[in-house]
């Protein structure tokens, strides 16, 4: 059996989250829009969905990256005796 991997730090995820959201993210958006101006243009409608279903495919692999930045860092013993 091969070893659990190990689970990322607070800090580890926020710093990715960072830079896939200020990297990672125009590059998706540059991609998505791209690809959709391959296509001769659809309806309005059929657009919308389109953009709307990228939108929220490009989250779907970080979602354990994303998961609980916005709190407070759980591993930070401030405040705690």
């Amino acid at each position: 059996m091969m070893p659990r991997m190990q689970r990322l730090s607070y800090r580890t995820r926020k710093r990715l989250s960072l830079l896939i959201l200020v990297i990672g993210l125009p590059f998706y958006i540059i991609l998505a829009v791209n690809i959709v101006d391959l296509f001769d243009r659809p309806s309005i409608i059929i657009e919308f969905l389109v953009y709307l279903i990228l939108g929220v495919l490009w989250a779907l692999p970080f979602r354990a990256i994303f998961r609980g930045i916005g709190v407070a860092d759980p591993d930070s013993n401030v405040g705690s005796r």
